[in-house]
Parts: C-alpha cells; structure tokens; sequence
C-alpha cells in the first residue's frame, strides 16, 4: 500500500506566505541546501529551497523525499548576523543553525520535544542509487498499449513487454497497491514494478502493466475510485491481454500487490480461467483490522510506550469502524471528530505530542477517513473472495512488514484458501524483506527510498520459479 501509505498518522499542509524579518547578506542562504537528520541511528534527507522576494524577504519550502513530501511550507525564516532560523509549524518542527561557510550550515532540528544534528550543504542531494533498475535497450520487445473499460468510460495506458523468441506467451497483468500510481509503481525513487515486469519478462513471460485511472497516461478520475472500480479496470486488462494472438489465454495469470492482491483476487474468482495468482503481501483480514494493525506495528517500531499506544488504537478502531459501518458520511465524521477530541483530552500534552495529536492532524484523519476509497477498504473482507479461488496461488509477506503484516495475514489467507479447498496454493514468510519486498533493518516506511535495493533477488526468485512451475 505505497502510495504510499496507509497509515493515518498524518499531518494536513496548508498553503502560507512567509515572511521573514530584517536578514543580514540573504543572497548567503538563496538556493537549495540538503543533509540528513540524524534519529535512531537512521538518516532522513531533508532539503530546504530557500528563495529571496523583489523586496528582500525570504520565504522557503521544505522536502523530505524519501516520504515523498514536497513543497512543505516555512512559515518563518530569520536570518540574523550568521545564524538561520526557520519554523516549519505544519509540522511542529523548526531549524536552527550557524552558517560555518559558503556553502555549509551546522545545526540542530528540533521537533515533538526532541532535537537532532542537521548539517546542511548547497546544492541539491544526489539522486539515490538505483543498481536494479533496467537500462535500454532490453532482450525483449516492449510497447505501449491502451486498454479500454467501456463499462466505466475509462481509457488506461500501459506497457506491454514480450519475449523475442515465438509465441502464443504465457503472461502476467500487475496491478499496483493503494495510492495514485503510475505502471512502474513508482515509489520513492523506485520503480518496483518495472524492476519486476524486466525480470519476469526475461524469464519468458509477456507482463502488462497499467497507469492507474487517472494517474500517468490514463483517463479517468482517481480521486473518487474504490478498489471496486480499480477492479473494473483489471478486467478490461485481462479481457484484453486474452484478445492479443501473441499470448497464450490459457497461460495467463494475476499478480498484486497490496490492494493490487485484492483487486488481482476479485479478477480471479470471477474467472475460473485464470491461470495463476499471485499476492504480494496481500491483507486476508478486513480493513478495519489490517489498518488496526498496520498502526500498532508502525507505533511500536518507533517507540511509542504502551499506554498512549492502547489509547491511541482504541480511537482509531472506533473511527474506522465509523467509517465502514455509518453510511452517511457527515454523521460519520461529526462523530470521528468528536471521538479524536475526546481522546485528546485524556491525554497529557507530551502524549498527545508522541503520538502527533494535534488541530492538523484531527482534520487530516477526518478527511481521509470521508473519501470513498478508505470507506469502502475499511468496510471491505478479502477472505470471501479468497476462498473461490480454485487457481494456483502464492502468497508472499516480507516478515518486517508493518503496512500488511505477515504474522496476521498470511495465516488468514491459507484459513480462507483451505475453507475454499484450494489444492494448490504456497504460503511463503520472505525473512528480512519489508513491505515493497525490500531488505530491510527495521521495516519502517521512512526507510523505503533510503534502500538502494528496489526489490530482493529473493523474492523475484520465488515470484518467478513458482510461475514457471505453474504454466510449464
């Protein structure tokens, strides 16, 4: 669930201007500055573009890449004599550093109570390392496709990469997790997506990937989609795969990750034809327990004490089981509100700090939790779908996964494939792998775009020897 990102401990940005007070030689601090703040023994880049007024003031905006945010307000800087302060109050964060050279700042981060060393230099950060992502020209042939969905109005756009020798090919759609994603299930710098349909192809399988409804080169509304209408969108791309000469439609399988498995798995149980499925890290629990849980592990990952922790899921499996239950959607975020409120006053203000209570946040989680997208995930049960499937299945979670976590879902997706006496399907914990199939230390989101890897040779390997197996 990349995009990327399911977990409401979320912050709302706000458009502001910035204005700062008397400074002192500004063009010193024009321009972009970059470094890394230091916390738990792990880096997160952060990058500051600082921009003078005609009238001299400087205004700035901030960027943490490896959480794909970008264009944070500042809403105060302050150069004095030779110090830069800057206050990012969205955030509940602020800078304070010495300017040590021309292009050197040294200087401390202060947020949620905490301080931590931020050394800032010119210029933008190199782009990170990506060693497995795909160079041209490629031992296959690759185009671009359109696949229609009459039935919703939609034109998708995509790839399709085939192997050079003979057909009819075994083949395989992907299908991206939650968030507006492109077909390369682009993330933080990383292009999963791409790195797995180049391997698989190379194996000799034709791959088909899609820009999701409104995302990249396909038409369509993303905004007001639910996995019910990404659903639609699969099948218009598996009937279309089935119509091309150049692949086999009894060799066709499904593969997803994240909400992609639940979208592959829906496209399966209505086609008992469908040749293979693939689930990776695929949630087997309803949405109401997979998000429950999704913020539990987050939380403790990061240290929260467990008093606040049990507070804090107490409200947000309230909230979510308003969301999915009460279907008019303004009683329902009255009643989310009043819950976030109540909550908030039972705790202490370092409490309501650890756990990033704040006007912000209580307006985010409201939002979010109105769209039709998180309304109809929360209210929605994989397992009923899971037991039709008849197909081969694999299922794989990486074991620090905190977005699906493997210990709740991989057990309930082999209780739902047996209920349905599904004879042939793999069960498969990939250790040290996180939720994009990465090796991993901690498993933790903010550690997605600081990982070279973009996906473990492991779990390509399992991916592709268990398809070859099927389809031989």
């Amino acid at each position: 669930m990349n995009k990327y990102i399911l977990f409401f401990f979320l912050i709302a940005v706000f458009a502001t201007t910035v204005h700062a007070q008397k400074t002192i030689e500004p063009e010193r601090v024009v321009g972009d500055w970059s470094g890394a703040i230091i916390a738990g023994g792990q880096e997160l880049a952060t990058v500051f573009h600082v921009v003078a007024k005609p009238d001299g003031a400087l205004t700035a905006t901030m960027d943490v890449p490896v959480q794909g945010a970008k264009g944070i307000p500042v809403q105060s800087v302050k150069l004095t004599q030779d110090s830069l302060y800057l206050e990012i109050q969205v955030i509940g964060g602020s800078y304070a550093g010495k300017i040590t050279g021309i292009e050197t700042i040294s200087g401390q981060w202060k947020q949620g109570g905490q301080s931590f060393p931020l050394q800032l230099h010119k210029g933008m950060a190199a782009a990170p390392k990506r060693p497995q992502e795909p160079q041209r020209p490629y031992p296959y042939q690759e185009q671009e496709v359109t696949v229609e969905n009459k039935a919703a109005g939609v034109t998708l756009a995509g790839t399709l990469t085939v192997p050079k020798n003979k057909g009819p090919h075994a083949a395989v759609i992907l299908f991206t997790g939650s968030g507006a994603q492109d077909r390369d299930q682009t993330i933080l710098g990383h292009k999963p997506f791409l790195v797995l349909a180049d391997h698989l192809t190379r194996q000799g399988f034709a791959v088909l990937r899609l820009d999701d409804r409104g995302t990249g080169k396909s038409g369509g509304n993303f905004t007001t989609a639910t996995t019910q209408d990404f659903t639609s969108d699969a099948q218009a791309a598996y009937n279309f795969l089935k119509s091309l000469k150049s692949i086999n439609a009894k060799k066709i399988g499904l593969l997803g990750h994240s909400e992609g498995a639940l979208v592959a798995a829906e496209v399966a149980a209505r086609h008992s034809e469908v040749a293979f499925v693939v689930l990776m890290a695929g949630s087997a629990v309803p949405g109401t327990e997979l998000l429950t849980a999704q913020n539990e592990a987050m939380l403790k990952a990061i240290g929260v004490p467990e008093a606040p922790l049990q507070k804090y899921l107490s409200l947000r499996q309230a909230q979510f089981k308003i969301a999915a239950t009460e279907t008019d959607v303004f009683k329902a975020a009255e009643q989310i509100r009043k819950l976030e409120q109540d909550v908030k006053a039972s705790l202490s203000v370092q409490e309501q700090q650890q756990l990033a209570l704040t006007p912000q946040s209580e307006q985010a989680i409201v939002a979010q939790l109105s769209s039709p997208w998180v309304r109809y995930f929360l209210s929605y049960d994989p397992a009923p779908t899971l037991q039709k499937l008849k197909m081969p299945v694999l299922a794989i979670n990486g074991s620090k996964d905190l977005q699906v976590p493997a210990s709740q879902n991989l057990p309930a997706t082999e209780r739902a494939l047996k209920g349905g006496r599904n004879k042939s399907y793999t069960i498969k914990e990939l250790p040290g792998l996180n939720h994009l199939f990465q090796t991993a230390k901690t498993g933790s989101p903010t550690e997605y775009g600081q990982i070279e890897e973009t996906i473990a040779p492991v779990a390509l390997e399992t991916i592709s020897t268990w398809m070859k197996g099927i389809v031989r």
